[in-house]
């Protein structure tokens, strides 16, 4: 059988392999902290649990409009207006989708050509990198920097346009590193973006999820972005919906109707009774148990940051976003591959290499904090004391 070349582009998302390989040793009777995966250990809302039952006892089985129900269209667009403190967006702009990578993978497939040149973070989501290289493009990695926590350097960024350029992909509060651009940066950005014509994909499904005084700032604030931005959201992350699939974006109204129409070839339209369900999540209803899910959140990130810390060889940034760490391995000698299989193996910790964030996530490991005090602390403890071992 010959298999289609363009499958040789298209990657992977390590944390899948790697939840493999611990439930492996699961089977065989160890006992494994799960720090790998991003997904929220809190179960999803009551409220959010009886709209989609009551919206199957109304009869949402049936198919709906490729773009999705014209209701929960309407409830988005209103949610990213309240959240980002403007009124740009209406219903025509949205596209539901099921998750929220086929948000990614469809605005990607609507602009980008083959040959184009597309900008992206790294260490940042795998994804990106397999889209870009699955459609022909070349992906231009621009390096996050440890120093600026996790931030980039726009002037590096203005040293990666090319008249090839066609497409820049921001992602803020970021995975893997918690990091988060800051007004400032996306007001230079946008002028980069405008000054050179760049289409941007705002991947921004952690923009509820931040500490303190940070709070999250979309590149479509600043005049002349929502023309050219596609923003990427959804609800696994803020709401614990992951096993929901339901995602959305928001895009300039010509490129909504492509992505419609990528969707109706695709997938033709997502689950009628879960839109019913995102209505109900994106009501003040919910606002008091996504309040709670942040305190548990930052106290988990502190007290991971903390525990980090006094690990010998570990160097641990305290994020400002999502629920993520990616502390600085380099003092235990040790790739981050090579600490990834050791800690999962001599530990019982499962985690993720940098490496499998791009080339720059080398010297750094991802524990995702979106699980219980206790484990986190059991985590830490057998780190700790493996690593201690190790170093002698």
């Amino acid at each position: 059988m010959q298999i289609a070349e363009r499958m040789s582009r298209l990657g992977t998302e390590t944390a899948f392999e790697v939840l493999l390989k611990a439930r492996a040793l699961e089977a065989q009777g160890r006992n494994i902290v799960h720090l790998e995966i991003g997904e929220p250990d809190f179960d999803t809302p009551q409220n959010i649990i009886e709209a989609a039952k009551q919206a199957l006892d109304q009869g949402f089985t049936h198919y709906g409009p490729s773009a999705g129900l014209p209701q929960a269209r309407e409830a988005v667009a209103d949610y990213i207006n309240k959240t980002r403190g403007y009124n740009l967006w209406d219903a025509d702009h949205v596209v539901i989708t099921p998750g929220a990578k086929p948000i990614m993978f469809y605005g990607m497939m609507a602009v980008v050509n083959e040959g184009d040149e597309v900008i992206y973070p790294n260490p940042g989501f795998p994804i990106y990198e397999s889209v870009i290289r699955f459609l022909g493009a070349k992906p231009v990695a621009l390096q996050l920097k440890e120093e600026k926590g996790f931030r980039f350097d726009v002037a590096d960024l203005e040293a990666l346009i090319t008249p090839k350029t066609k497409l820049l992909i921001l992602n803020t509060p970021q995975n893997p590193t918690g990091g988060i651009l800051t007004r400032d940066d996306l007001e230079q950005i946008a002028e980069l973006a405008i000054r050179h014509n760049l289409m941007v994909l705002s991947d921004e499904i952690y923009s509820q999820i931040t500490y303190g005084d940070f709070h999250h700032t979309s590149i479509t604030e600043f005049e002349g972005m929502p023309e050219r931005t596609m923003i990427l959201d959804g609800f696994s992350k803020t709401f614990a919906m992951t096993g929901w699939r339901l995602g959305y974006g928001l895009f300039p109204k010509d490129i909504a109707k492509l992505v419609a129409k990528l969707q109706t070839n695709c997938t033709s339209c997502t689950s009628s009774f879960s839109q019913m369900a995102g209505i109900e999540a994106l009501s003040d209803r919910t606002l008091p148990r996504v309040e709670y899910f942040l305190e548990r959140f930052k106290l988990r990130r502190d007290l991971i940051v903390e525990k980090l810390n006094e690990i010998p060889g570990f160097r641990c940034h305290k994020p400002l976003g999502a629920f993520y760490v990616f502390p600085n391995i380099t003092g235990t000698g040790m790739t981050s591959q090579e600490l990834e299989t050791f800690l999962l193996n001599e530990a019982g910790v499962a985690c993720l290499s940098g490496t499998a964030f791009g080339s720059f996530g080398e010297g750094f490991i991802r524990f995702s904090y979106a699980n219980s005090v206790e484990n986190i602390e059991e985590a830490m403890h057998r780190v700790k004391a493996a690593i201690e071992k190790r170093l002698g």
